[in-house]
């Protein structure tokens, strides 16, 4: 199995930052992609920011310029951050760590975590 773990949401004014980070371990042989998600209340899941394994980036439109998606690997796991810089009051959401893995035996499944909150205030 794969766990991805999300921390780093909370409150904070608006023109702030916070940096999420999502770790992904388990049976991991290779990472094709990871991406962050954010739903907000009566609204649909939209994808913010993805990463390749070759580290292409892809913004939502809404968040160019301000937000940054990365990706930290090493032996035991990857780690994957958002930086939001200029936060605004619509970024107010739950956000999601999503990843897409294929495991030892060549099976590729695709995984979420379990959401982390981001409250922006006025």
């Amino acid at each position: 199995q794969v766990q991805l773990v999300e921390s780093g949401g909370g409150l904070v004014q608006a023109g702030g930052s916070l940096r999420l980070s999502c770790a992904a371990s388990g049976r991991i042989f290779r990472l094709n992609g990871m991406g962050w998600y954010r739903q907000a209340p009566g609204k649909e899941r939209e994808l913010v920011a993805s990463i390749t394994s070759s580290s292409i980036t892809n913004y939502a439109d809404s968040v160019k310029g301000r937000f940054a998606i990365s990706i930290f690997r090493d032996n035991t796991k990857n780690t994957m951050y958002l930086q939001m810089n200029s936060l605004k009051p619509e970024d107010t959401a739950v956000y999601y760590c999503n990843a897409d893995v294929v495991s030892r035996a060549g099976i590729g499944d695709n995984y979420w975590g379990q959401g982390t909150q981001v409250a922006v205030s006025s």
